[in-house]
């Protein structure tokens, strides 16, 4: 592993630690994403506790998180194993933020952004199956972990080359899903459109 790549790898992890729910609420004084709705800080709670303008900007801001970096690799010359380790830096970054205690979100929005450079029909895949669990069920939370956990395969099928560190990250945003997992189970997990004020 070259000096450039392990770089990359800690400036993509930097990146991701800048988490975009925590710094929109400042700026539309909602308070910590953390300590409200789902106490997530992602585009969905915000959209719960602050509205369509603020969630939009933290979604665009976590998908670019996940796309800005692995492109940059790609032009620098990153040999594709280590394009999509990039992405998994940019993921735990999000999920595990430097400047924000280490307390972060679920890398959903960030994880999409990163595929987009693999392969715009793996993501195009992904994003259509989570709209459809979307529709059908109403719950994020249940489409991010079904989309997440077939990204795998869609991978092998598609960009096999990208199949390990894909299947890395799916494992991990399925584990930061585990309390939204129970949930489900109990019939206790709110619809994307439900607002909440229970910290969970």
């Amino acid at each position: 592993m070259t000096a450039l790549t392990i770089l990359i790898f800690a400036s993509a992890y930097l990146l991701g630690s800048i988490s975009s729910a925590i710094l929109v609420c400042r700026l539309f004084s909602l308070g910590d994403p953390r300590e409200q709705g789902s106490g997530n800080p992602g585009a969905t709670n915000v959209l719960r506790i602050g509205g369509k303008l603020p969630a939009a900007l933290v979604l665009v801001f976590d998908v670019l998180k996940g796309t800005v970096p692995v492109w940059a690799s790609y032009y620098l010359g990153l040999e594709p194993i280590n394009l999509a380790f990039v992405a998994v830096m940019a993921c735990l970054g999000h999920m595990y933020p430097l400047f924000f205690g280490f307390s972060g979100g679920k890398a959903v929005a960030t994880a999409f952004g990163a595929i987009l450079p693999l392969g715009l029909d793996l993501a195009a895949i992904l994003i259509v199956v989570w709209g459809i669990m979307v529709r059908l069920t109403g719950y994020s939370s249940l489409a991010a972990i079904v989309s997440v956990s077939l990204a795998p395969l869609f991978t092998w099928l598609l960009k096999p080359e990208y199949t390990l560190p894909v299947g890395i990250l799916s494992v991990l945003i399925v584990l930061r899903h585990k309390d939204n997992m129970i949930r489900l189970l109990r019939g206790q997990e709110s619809k994307i459109s439900k607002k909440s004020d229970v910290k969970i």
